[in-house]
C-alpha cells in the first residue's frame, strides 16, 4: 500500500491544504459546509454541504448546479498527457485568480480584523518608510501595500503554481506586517 503525505495549516478561518507538490487547495467552513478553492488540481471552486457524520454531502461548482460527479466530460486538448495540475481550461486560471483574490480580501482584510487595520491605518507604508526593516522584508511588505498592489500582484500569476507562490508569499506579507506594527504598538 502506497504512503500518501496530506497536511493543512489553518490561519484564521482559513485552512490551506497541502499535499506532497506543494499547496493543493484553500478551504474555507468546517463540518457541514464548506468552500474549496483548487489550487493544483482542474475545476473551479466548490462548495460542499452535507449532514456531518451520516457521510452525506452534495457539491457544486461555483457558477454552476450540477453535482461535481455529474459534470459532462470537456476533452482536455492536446494537453490531455499533462497531470491535471498543468491543464487549465480557457479562463479557469482567471476564475483561479478572482476567487483567490476574493478569499483573501474576505479573510485577511475583513474589517475590524489586523489586515484591514493594516490598510486603514497606512501601516505597511509606514513599515515601508522605517529604516529598520531590511530589504528582504520591504519587498515582502510592497505586496500588500495597498488593495490595488496586491490584486496586481496576484493578477500577474502566469499558471497555478505561480498563482499559489503568490498568495503564499501575501499571506505571509500579512503575518510579517502584522507582527511588526504589534511590536511597534501600532495595533489596537
Amino acid at each position: 500500500m502506497p504512503f500518501r503525505f496530506r497536511r493543512s495549516a489553518r490561519l484564521g478561518p482559513l485552512r490551506f491544504n497541502f499535499s506532497k507538490s506543494g499547496l493543493s487547495s484553500i478551504s474555507l467552513g468546517g463540518p457541514g459546509a464548506s468552500f474549496n478553492i483548487p489550487v493544483s488540481r482542474s475545476g473551479g471552486a466548490r462548495t460542499t454541504v452535507g449532514l456531518p457524520g451520516t457521510g452525506l454531502s452534495w457539491s457544486v461548482e461555483q457558477g454552476g448546479e450540477e453535482p461535481i460527479g455529474r459534470r459532462a466530460a470537456i476533452p482536455a486538448g492536446p494537453a490531455e498527457d499533462l497531470p491535471n495540475s498543468r491543464r487549465l481550461k480557457p479562463g479557469q486560471l482567471d476564475a483561479l485568480k478572482a476567487s483567490c483574490l476574493n478569499v483573501l480580501h474576505q479573510q485577511l482584510f475583513q474589517a475590524g480584523g489586523m489586515g484591514a487595520q493594516l490598510w486603514e491605518l497606512n501601516l505597511v507604508s509606514r513599515l515601508l518608510n522605517d529604516p529598520a526593516i531590511g530589504e528582504r522584508t520591504s519587498g515582502l511588505l510592497t505586496v500588500i501595500e495597498t488593495p490595488e498592489a496586491m490584486e496586481a500582484y496576484l493578477l500577474r500569476a502566469q499558471g497555478q503554481d505561480d498563482l499559489k507562490r503568490r498568495a503564499k508569499r501575501c499571506i505571509e506579507a500579512v503575518q510579517e506586517a502584522g507582527r511588526l506594527a504589534a511590536g511597534r504598538d501600532w495595533l489596537a
